[in-house]
């Protein structure tokens, strides 16, 4: 075996040259030099010579020794020459790009290797300063803004534009964040502190969720770490170009080597995917040549033939400064990204967000009191702090653009005209219309519906606002039905136990209500309210209802690391409704005598447990919306039934656990999988068991089973697990017409198992209420027995941005009475 190994450099400059051919000639023997100048060859062919050829520098040749082990070390003089005119004319031939002797690849897997020293939390500890700025601004030509119906009348707004950041556009800010904080991290036991000095941000008022914006603008641009597999941005996960895989998709190029104004060498990579439609990035990477592997600096941006949703173009850009012990940290990182709803219109959006890091600290221990507590603190007045500490505390002074936005969104929320369009607005969206400075009227799409058991129902109803009271609220309606002449209502306050209000997290407070109203049996909807107008279009037979009168008082306590527990008490009266009957059979004779039972009532004291680490989301007027991230959410309901307390008919014990996580797959996309199983204690008719979540409106319900009747299955114990995979597009950008439309593809998969035990079953036991029968006396309610309910579908998402249309197959239990196999269902989801 011949073994020659040895650096191949410049004569003069000593430097060492990349990519040198180095080859034994009349054999298929040879390679490349690496990133460092260095080769190996190792053969058991014969031969005398070793060939060196670069273009520019003079082909040298040395002598070898076969069946030996021999350092060659080569220094290759320049070949430079005076040329005459030359034309070449030629078949053009695509090169056939190959990992194989490539010295890029050989410089990229260097780079993955030594990632686990670059990081930042190779150090026992870290501290550092953090500014972040994010601002949001629409997008147009100068003219159309100016001529905007909406912006025209607040001409202070439109002439404070930014005609510099996009070519041929203009750019006016609307919204702009600033954070300064200070960051700890220690390794063992890993813990994170971060302590919030000072923040500000545009308030647009109490028609907008401030913080919300915040933090939807948050999850939009998260924090991008080069030395991660995959980076989260705009709520897609590309495939980090120096991740683990990154060769097997990427292409890699060395292109340059470039010279920092400190006389630093940086070797310069050029990336791009392999495939175009895949969520990775094109750009440039430029590579320390000390030894350490490590990344000074990342330009790049999303190839354009990668669909994601409203994006027209993102670019990030990261910048390295060298610690103390010659290793590197982040010192700037900057995310813009331009929205469309079309690729050439003129209008849109754009977003920016600018993290700087000062006074990086390594290896200096804090106390362990330190990161007791929650993970993130802001300091008191943290909110309040004025212009002269901005002025002294930024890292970066803003723009004379960025600093008007404050005041100019300042003036206009004070206008009238602003809170007349935002008052109409939020009704639109909300469903809430103002009625004088502490009175709000709504839900409007609640005013009236229908259904079998009320016929027409027109309702009515309003609460106070933050400007009558900021810790106490009082919501009310009334309703009546034309078919069954009854009247409903509903009479509820709150008392905030903070000096917040109960729309701003964290929330402490105190709730009582009470409500006598009709309800389906089993429907659980989400984020809607249950007699919405288009809700009253329903598939299938809905005949069989409750009239509910429920008192009910609760005490909720949540903490800054979203944790919360709720405490509570109800008394709950339901009578069936419709064709629903409550019916016993009781022995006589050795004969069933079936009675009619005219109502149930029960008492019960309640707990609810809710861990959602991380947790983001939009407080609307009626519902938190959740910003689904990667932590999970945790929740746990017990309740009691006590008999003889307050009438209540029965004693028993209920515990739910419910587990919800959205799992990235990187290019594969993502998927919300919830989890959740519950059991009952105790001796209790039907009506007591848990009801399964059913779903006959035309509604996709993510958490419903959409193809399972009002009270076809009950269990006393049960488990569930339900998989909504969105692909995020990883088949449909394959396919060039379908590319265009940015539609999404999902998946859904939901199993349920569960049972009832003997007890529980009527059939063994005459005092318990028979479960439900049709006009013929087959029974519609059954209990799971030994074979799963399953349904799956398969969807299709993003028309028009926020449009979502599932064809749902269910795949057991097919020979219930009136249930649909196949279904289509909607909803809408606004998702970026």
């Amino acid at each position: 075996m011949t073994t020659i190994k040895g650096t191949v450099t410049d004569a003069i400059t000593q430097e060492p040259l990349i990519g040198v051919s180095v080859f034994i000639p009349g054999t298929s023997v040879g390679t490349s030099t690496d990133y460092e100048g260095k080769y190996l060859i190792k053969t058991s062919q014969a031969g005398t010579v070793l060939k060196f050829s670069y273009l520019s520098y003079k082909t040298a040749t040395l002598p070898v020794t076969t069946g030996q082990e021999q350092v060659l070390n080569v220094k290759l003089q320049t070949d430079a020459k005076q040329l005459s005119e030359v034309v070449v004319t030629g078949k053009k031939r695509k090169v056939k790009y190959s990992n194989k002797n490539n010295p890029a690849v050989d410089l990229i897997r260097e780079i993955v290797d030594h990632k686990a020293q670059n990081r930042p939390d190779a150090y026992a500890y870290v501290q550092y300063e953090q500014y972040d700025k994010m601002q949001l601004s629409l997008v147009s030509t100068p003219e159309k803004l100016k001529r905007n119906i909406f912006l025209r009348k607040y001409d202070f707004i439109t002439s404070n534009l930014d005609t510099t950041t996009l070519k041929g556009k203009a750019v006016l800010p609307f919204f702009i964040q600033e954070d300064l904080s200070e960051h700890f991290y220690r390794k063992a036991p890993e813990s994170r502190k971060t302590i919030v000095k000072a923040e500000k941000k545009v308030d647009f008022g109490a028609f907008v969720d401030n913080k919300g914006v915040g933090a939807y603008m948050q999850h939009l641009y998260q924090d991008v770490d080069i030395y991660a597999n995959n980076i989260t941005i705009v709520t897609n996960q590309f495939l980090s170009p120096i991740a683990d895989m990154a060769p097997t998709f990427y292409k890699f190029y060395l292109t340059d080597t470039v010279t920092t104004a400190e006389g630093q060498s940086l070797s310069e990579l050029t990336f791009e995917p392999r495939n175009p439609t895949a969520f990775m990035f094109t750009g440039k990477l430029y590579v320390t040549m000390d030894g350490n592997y490590a990344v000074q600096r990342v330009d790049m941006k999303v190839n354009k033939g990668v669909s994601i949703n409203w994006v027209r173009d993102l670019q990030i850009n990261l910048d390295f400064a060298k610690n103390t012990d010659g290793r590197y940290h982040l010192s700037k990182s900057q995310v813009r990204t331009d929205f469309g709803i079309t690729q050439n219109s003129n209008a849109g959006f754009y977003g920016e967000r600018v993290v700087s890091y000062k006074n990086f600290t390594i290896n200096v221990p804090q106390p362990d009191t330190l990161y007791q507590g929650t993970a993130i603190v802001h300091q008191d007045l943290a909110e309040t702090k004025d212009e002269s500490y901005w002025v002294a505390s930024r890292h970066d002074s803003l723009s004379a653009v960025e600093a008007n936005t404050y005041t100019n969104i300042n003036r206009l929320t004070q206008m009238r005209s602003y809170k007349r369009t935002m008052d109409w607005a939020t009704a639109l969206i909300a469903g809430y219309k103002q009625l004088g400075p502490n009175l709000e009227i709504g839900p409007i799409n609640t005013f009236y519906s229908f259904n079998p058991v009320e016929g027409f129902r027109l309702r009515l109803g309003g609460r106070t606002t933050t400007t009558f009271s900021k810790r106490f609220t009082a919501e009310s309606y009334v309703a009546y039905g034309f078919k069954d002449e009854r009247w409903k209502g509903y009479l509820g306050g709150t008392l905030s136990l903070s000096d917040r209000s109960i729309y701003e997290f964290p929330v402490r407070a105190i709730h009582a209500n009470y409500q006598r109203d009709t309800k389906i049996p089993g429907q659980d909807l989400e984020f809607v309210q249950e007699d919405n107008f288009l809700l009253s279009f329903k598939r299938g037979e809905n005949d069989k209802w409750l009239y509910n009168e429920t008192y009910n008082l609760d005490y909720l306590h949540e903490f800054e690391n979203h944790f919360s527990y709720k405490l509570g008490v109800r008394n709950w009266r339901q009578s069936p409704a419709g064709s629903l009957q409550y019916m016993t059979g009781q022995k006589l004779n050795n004969d069933t005598l079936p009675r009619n039972v005219m109502n149930l009532t029960t008492s019960e004291a309640t707990l609810e447990l809710r861990w959602a680490p991380g947790e983001q989301f939009m407080q609307g007027k009626i519902y938190r919306t959740p910003i689904a991230n990667r932590y999970p959410v945790f929740t746990l309901r017990a309740a009691a039934g006590i008999k003889g307390w307050l009438n209540g008919g029965y004693n028993y014990q209920k515990v739910a656990l419910n587990m919800y996580k959205r799992f990235y797959l990187s290019q594969l996309g993502y998927s919300d999988v919830v989890a959740e199983g519950g059991y009952t204690f105790g001796q209790v008719p039907f009506p007591l068991l848990t009801i399964h979540r059913a779903n006959q409106t035309y509604s996709y319900q993510m958490q419903s089973y959409n193809l399972m009747n009002f009270l076809e299955f009950v269990s006393d114990q049960y488990a569930s697990i339900n998989i909504d995979h969105c692909f995020n597009g990883f088949i449909f950008n394959k396919i060039p017409l379908i590319k265009k439309t940015k539609f999404r593809e999902f998946a859904t998969l939901k199993v349920l198992y569960g049972k009832v035990r003997d007890e529980n079953m009527p059939e063994t036991n005459s005092d318990l209420y028979r479960f439900p029968e049709n006009a013929n006396g087959v029974p519609v309610t059954y209990s799971l027995k030994k074979k799963p309910y399953v349904e799956a579908s398969v969807g299709v998402g993003n028309i028009f941005n926020f449009f979502r249309i599932d064809v749902v197959k269910r795949l057991t239990y097919l020979e219930h009475p009136n249930v649909s196999e196949i279904g289509i269902r909607g909803r809408f989801k606004f998702d970026f």
